[in-house]
């Protein structure tokens, strides 16, 4: 009665009932021990399935940037060997102009020469013959003859008499074009005696763009989620075309909020406005570098397209070569519904989007050829990406079904 709780225990392993219920207690104990370290080693091995294969993808972008860079690079030399050859051919033109204007000019003082020379010959051949006159009257023995003819010639010798002059031909130059090329010369040395990288920097001809700025191998590197600081650095503010804007479409007084309007708006017609489908491209363009933009959807109704369009996109008509994301000049994400797709060149892939997006962020890095789309409202969630290498100015473009779609300003 008085050794507690150790008779009872040392009694139930004395017994074979107690033995079993130990070792049962113990293999279970083993068997959850193990559930739980196989359930953690399988979360261990899909995290390092998840890391293997954004390495992998990191592996495939870098590789294909790789791949892009010598191709850009031999495309570059291509062109730059087509440019050198313009800048020969444009000297070789300079110069045949300069000679052909050397040429003229001396073609016209040889002429003028000529003509001094024949009205100083035409003046000998005078003189001469009045020369030979005089000899002719001093051999005369005939007094009377000797007397009317000396008056006839001096006569006619008072009648042709004029001033004596001295002609000073005034010798062509052409200094003044070697030295408009000498100076040319100078000028052009003074630039070409930098390094090129010196002259690069300093930018002699063009402004250059960020991204030509950028170090050979430069990374942008994200993190998930995005930090949306990282494409605020790149941040625009967009404004819409006014001469592009559907006649069913109307501009806020800032540019920035385009709406619906079952009205039809008399605007002037060019041949920059979509007379068909409800589109708008915005007034800024990007020729380079890196931008990002966000949208407002707040009030966007059932169904809208947003993205970016080439300036060469179809205006007149409601064909696919109109239609925003179903041509080769335009990329968009459409949304009808509860259903989202990405649209380019008519090819549309279905997007998994659980909560619909209040505002879109739109990074576009022109020179490595990216155009991503992201749900600011959700942590800034990935929701495409379209790859391409762009050859015409991009510009932000729209398409309405019904309310109101704004840029949200950022600048």
């Amino acid at each position: 009665k008085n050794c507690g709780g150790s008779c009872s225990r040392a009694v139930l392993l004395s017994t074979p009932q107690g033995t079993a219920q130990i070792l049962e207690m113990l293999s279970f104990m083993y068997w959850l021990l193990q559930s739980l370290t196989t359930e953690l080693l399988t979360v261990y091995l899909r995290n390092l399935e998840a890391r293997k294969e954004q390495e992998a993808g990191n592996r495939r972008s870098v590789e294909q940037a790789a791949d892009d860079i010598k191709a850009h690079a031999a495309t570059s030399k291509r062109q730059l060997l087509d440019r050198v050859t313009q800048l020969q051919v444009l000297l070789q033109e300079e110069e045949r102009l300069a000679r052909n204007v050397i040429d003229e000019k001396t073609q016209q003082a040889l002429e003028a020469h000529g003509q001094q020379v024949q009205s100083c010959q035409e003046e000998l051949a005078v003189l001469e013959a009045f020369s030979r006159r005089i000899r002719e009257i001093q051999q005369c023995s005939d007094p009377i003859q000797f007397l009317e003819k000396c008056t006839e010639i001096e006569k006619e010798m008072q009648d042709s008499r004029k001033p004596p002059e001295q002609w000073h031909p005034v010798p062509l130059s052409f200094e003044h074009i070697l030295n408009h090329y000498s100076s040319l010369m100078k000028f052009l040395q003074s630039i070409l005696q930098k390094p090129l990288e010196v002259r690069l920097k300093e930018d002699v001809f063009s402004s250059l763009n960020a991204t030509s700025k950028r170090e050979p191998g430069t990374m942008l590197k994200t993190m998930f989620p995005v930090d949306r600081m990282l494409f605020l650095k790149h941040a625009r503010s967009p404004t819409w075309e006014y001469d592009s804007l559907h006649p069913r479409l109307k501009l806020s007084d800032d540019r920035l909020v385009v709406s619906c309007n079952w009205r039809r708006i008399f605007y002037p017609c060019g041949p920059q406005r979509f007379d068909k489908l409800w589109q708008v491209l915005s007034r800024d363009a990007f020729l380079s570098g890196s931008h990002y933009w966000e949208v407002d959807l707040l009030h966007a109704g059932a169904g809208w397209w947003i993205g970016a369009a080439y300036p060469s996109i179809g205006r007149k008509g409601d064909s696919e070569s109109c239609r925003l994301g179903w041509n080769r000049a335009s990329w968009c994400i459409k949304k009808f519904d509860l259903e989202y797709w990405a649209f380019h060149k008519g090819e549309r892939i279905p997007l998994l989007i659980e909560d619909d997006p209040d505002r879109i962020g739109i990074f576009l890095d022109y020179e490595a050829g990216i155009l991503s789309f992201y749900n600011v409202t959700d942590g800034m969630t990935h929701l495409h990406t379209f790859r391409c290498k762009f050859t015409e100015p991009v510009y932000p473009a729209l398409r309405l079904w019904e309310g109101s779609i704004g840029i949200w300003k950022l600048t």
